[in-house]
Protein backbone atom coordinates (compact mmCIF):
# COMPACT_ATOMS: atom_id res chain seq x y z
CA UNK A 1 0.00 0.00 0.00
CA UNK A 2 1.51 3.52 -0.74
CA UNK A 3 2.36 5.69 2.41
CA UNK A 4 1.49 8.97 1.91
CA UNK A 5 2.29 12.22 3.81
CA UNK A 6 0.28 14.32 6.06
CA UNK A 7 0.42 16.93 3.55
CA UNK A 8 -0.90 14.93 0.48
CA UNK A 9 -3.74 13.59 2.97
CA UNK A 10 -4.46 16.90 3.83
CA UNK A 11 -4.74 18.23 0.09
CA UNK A 12 -6.80 15.06 -0.63
CA UNK A 13 -9.43 15.61 2.07
CA UNK A 14 -9.41 18.97 1.71
CA UNK A 15 -8.62 20.01 -1.92
CA UNK A 16 -7.82 23.45 -2.85
CA UNK A 17 -9.68 25.35 -6.10
CA UNK A 18 -11.75 22.53 -7.13
CA UNK A 19 -14.18 23.76 -10.10
CA UNK A 20 -14.24 25.50 -13.38
CA UNK A 21 -13.91 29.03 -14.35
CA UNK A 22 -16.41 29.54 -16.91
CA UNK A 23 -14.66 32.64 -18.94
CA UNK A 24 -11.46 31.05 -18.74
CA UNK A 25 -8.71 32.67 -20.20
CA UNK A 26 -6.91 29.20 -21.01
CA UNK A 27 -8.10 25.56 -20.48
CA UNK A 28 -5.21 22.55 -20.42
CA UNK A 29 -6.36 18.96 -20.34
CA UNK A 30 -4.05 15.90 -19.33
CA UNK A 31 -4.66 12.32 -18.62
CA UNK A 32 -2.56 8.92 -18.89
CA UNK A 33 -4.72 6.40 -20.24
CA UNK A 34 -3.54 3.51 -18.17
CA UNK A 35 -4.56 4.63 -14.84
CA UNK A 36 -7.80 6.40 -15.88
CA UNK A 37 -6.94 9.22 -14.53
CA UNK A 38 -8.04 12.99 -16.28
CA UNK A 39 -7.18 16.81 -15.07
CA UNK A 40 -8.66 19.45 -16.66
CA UNK A 41 -6.91 23.11 -15.52
CA UNK A 42 -8.76 26.62 -15.90
CA UNK A 43 -6.88 29.74 -15.65
CA UNK A 44 -7.69 33.83 -15.18
CA UNK A 45 -4.31 36.06 -16.22
CA UNK A 46 -4.06 39.21 -15.10
CA UNK A 47 -0.89 41.42 -16.02
CA UNK A 48 0.73 38.23 -16.93
CA UNK A 49 0.10 36.64 -13.63
CA UNK A 50 -2.05 33.89 -13.34
CA UNK A 51 -4.86 35.49 -11.10
CA UNK A 52 -6.99 32.36 -10.33
CA UNK A 53 -6.67 28.49 -10.97
CA UNK A 54 -9.63 25.62 -10.57
CA UNK A 55 -8.98 21.91 -11.66
CA UNK A 56 -11.29 19.16 -11.93
CA UNK A 57 -9.65 15.87 -11.48
CA UNK A 58 -11.34 12.26 -11.65
CA UNK A 59 -8.41 9.72 -10.35
CA UNK A 60 -7.12 8.25 -7.43
CA UNK A 61 -5.93 10.41 -3.85
CA UNK A 62 -2.57 11.33 -5.21
CA UNK A 63 -4.13 12.93 -8.19
CA UNK A 64 -6.42 14.48 -6.34
CA UNK A 65 -3.89 16.08 -3.78
CA UNK A 66 -1.44 17.19 -7.05
CA UNK A 67 -4.21 19.26 -8.40
CA UNK A 68 -4.88 21.00 -5.46
CA UNK A 69 -0.99 21.61 -4.83
CA UNK A 70 -0.57 22.77 -8.39
CA UNK A 71 -3.64 25.17 -8.15
CA UNK A 72 -2.04 26.68 -4.78
CA UNK A 73 1.84 27.04 -6.42
CA UNK A 74 0.30 28.52 -9.58
CA UNK A 75 -1.81 31.07 -8.28
CA UNK A 76 -0.26 34.64 -7.91
CA UNK A 77 2.84 33.27 -10.53
CA UNK A 78 3.99 34.95 -13.74
CA UNK A 79 3.31 32.99 -16.90
CA UNK A 80 7.33 32.38 -17.13
CA UNK A 81 7.25 31.31 -13.34
CA UNK A 82 4.11 28.83 -13.99
CA UNK A 83 5.74 27.33 -16.91
CA UNK A 84 8.80 26.33 -15.10
CA UNK A 85 6.94 24.60 -12.75
CA UNK A 86 8.22 21.07 -12.18
CA UNK A 87 7.00 17.57 -11.89
CA UNK A 88 9.57 17.37 -8.81
CA UNK A 89 8.53 21.12 -7.65
CA UNK A 90 5.36 19.46 -7.25
CA UNK A 91 6.59 16.29 -5.60
CA UNK A 92 8.61 18.27 -2.89
CA UNK A 93 5.58 20.71 -2.51
CA UNK A 94 3.64 17.98 -1.11
CA UNK A 95 6.66 16.05 0.84
CA UNK A 96 7.28 13.10 -1.43
CA UNK A 97 4.80 10.42 -3.26
CA UNK A 98 5.23 6.79 -3.51
CA UNK A 99 7.05 6.33 -6.73
CA UNK A 100 4.12 4.69 -8.09
CA UNK A 101 2.57 7.85 -8.00
CA UNK A 102 5.04 9.90 -9.41
CA UNK A 103 2.76 10.15 -12.94
CA UNK A 104 0.25 12.02 -10.94
CA UNK A 105 2.98 15.02 -10.35
CA UNK A 106 3.73 14.65 -14.30
CA UNK A 107 -0.18 15.20 -15.43
CA UNK A 108 -0.65 18.12 -12.87
CA UNK A 109 2.31 20.09 -13.84
CA UNK A 110 1.51 19.40 -17.97
CA UNK A 111 -1.72 20.30 -17.61
CA UNK A 112 -0.82 23.47 -16.17
CA UNK A 113 1.10 24.17 -18.81
CA UNK A 114 -1.62 23.26 -21.62
CA UNK A 115 -3.98 25.83 -20.12
CA UNK A 116 -0.95 28.64 -20.57
CA UNK A 117 -0.47 27.42 -24.18
CA UNK A 118 -4.06 27.46 -24.68
CA UNK A 119 -3.85 31.16 -22.99
CA UNK A 120 -0.89 31.90 -24.84
CA UNK A 121 -2.59 30.77 -28.66
CA UNK A 122 -6.00 32.51 -27.47
CA UNK A 123 -3.80 35.72 -27.51
CA UNK A 124 -2.16 35.40 -30.95
CA UNK A 125 -5.10 34.16 -32.87
CA UNK A 126 -8.43 34.71 -31.31
CA UNK A 127 -10.58 33.59 -34.58
CA UNK A 128 -8.98 29.65 -34.41
CA UNK A 129 -9.63 30.20 -30.22
CA UNK A 130 -13.03 30.68 -30.59
CA UNK A 131 -13.96 27.54 -32.82
CA UNK A 132 -11.67 25.64 -30.39
CA UNK A 133 -14.03 26.74 -27.49
CA UNK A 134 -17.19 25.56 -29.68
CA UNK A 135 -15.69 22.39 -29.31
CA UNK A 136 -17.51 19.48 -27.40
CA UNK A 137 -15.03 18.79 -24.23
CA UNK A 138 -14.04 14.82 -23.47
CA UNK A 139 -16.15 13.32 -21.19
CA UNK A 140 -13.91 12.10 -18.33
CA UNK A 141 -13.34 7.94 -19.10
CA UNK A 142 -15.92 5.53 -16.78
CA UNK A 143 -14.25 4.76 -13.69
CA UNK A 144 -14.83 1.67 -11.48
CA UNK A 145 -15.49 1.90 -7.87
CA UNK A 146 -11.91 1.75 -6.31
CA UNK A 147 -10.77 3.14 -2.99
CA UNK A 148 -9.01 6.99 -4.22
CA UNK A 149 -5.61 6.28 -1.43
CA UNK A 150 -4.86 2.33 -2.59
CA UNK A 151 -6.80 1.90 -5.65
CA UNK A 152 -8.42 -1.47 -4.06
CA UNK A 153 -12.26 -2.28 -5.16
CA UNK A 154 -15.00 -1.34 -3.50
CA UNK A 155 -18.71 -1.55 -4.07
CA UNK A 156 -21.34 1.29 -2.92
CA UNK A 157 -22.79 -1.49 -0.55
CA UNK A 158 -19.57 -1.31 1.06
CA UNK A 159 -18.55 1.81 0.66
CA UNK A 160 -18.16 2.75 4.68
CA UNK A 161 -14.70 0.63 4.59
CA UNK A 162 -11.63 0.16 1.44
CA UNK A 163 -10.88 -3.28 3.08
CA UNK A 164 -7.49 -2.95 1.22
CA UNK A 165 -6.10 -0.37 3.35
CA UNK A 166 -8.98 0.25 5.64
CA UNK A 167 -9.28 3.95 4.44
CA UNK A 168 -13.31 5.09 5.31
CA UNK A 169 -14.70 6.12 2.00
CA UNK A 170 -18.08 7.22 0.55
CA UNK A 171 -19.95 8.23 -2.53
CA UNK A 172 -20.62 11.25 -3.97
CA UNK A 173 -24.17 12.24 -4.78
CA UNK A 174 -23.42 13.98 -7.65
CA UNK A 175 -20.87 12.13 -9.55
CA UNK A 176 -20.67 9.06 -7.55
CA UNK A 177 -16.89 9.04 -7.37
CA UNK A 178 -15.57 7.34 -3.94
CA UNK A 179 -14.26 9.97 -2.01
CA UNK A 180 -12.55 10.41 2.11
CA UNK A 181 -15.35 10.00 4.65
CA UNK A 182 -14.50 13.04 5.99
CA UNK A 183 -14.39 15.26 2.94
CA UNK A 184 -16.28 18.69 2.68
CA UNK A 185 -15.95 19.06 -1.20
CA UNK A 186 -16.12 16.41 -4.10
CA UNK A 187 -12.71 16.85 -5.67
CA UNK A 188 -14.31 15.38 -8.99
CA UNK A 189 -16.98 17.36 -9.56
CA UNK A 190 -17.21 20.14 -6.35
CA UNK A 191 -19.98 19.42 -5.08
CA UNK A 192 -20.00 20.31 -1.14
CA UNK A 193 -20.46 16.74 0.46
CA UNK A 194 -22.08 16.16 3.94
CA UNK A 195 -19.64 15.23 6.45
CA UNK A 196 -19.99 12.15 8.13
CA UNK A 197 -19.16 12.02 11.84
CA UNK A 198 -18.34 8.29 13.96
CA UNK A 199 -21.36 7.02 15.56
Amino acid sequence: MPIYSDRVMDHFQNPRNVGEIPDADGIGEEGNPVCGDMMTFYIKVKDDRLENVKYKTFGCGAAIAVSSIVSEMAIGKTIKEAMEMSPDNVINELDGLPKVKHHCSNLGAQALHKAIENYQTKKESPAPATAAAAKPKAEPPEHPHVCPFCEGAISEEDASLCLTCGINVKFCPGCKQPVAADAATCPNCGQALEIQTAA
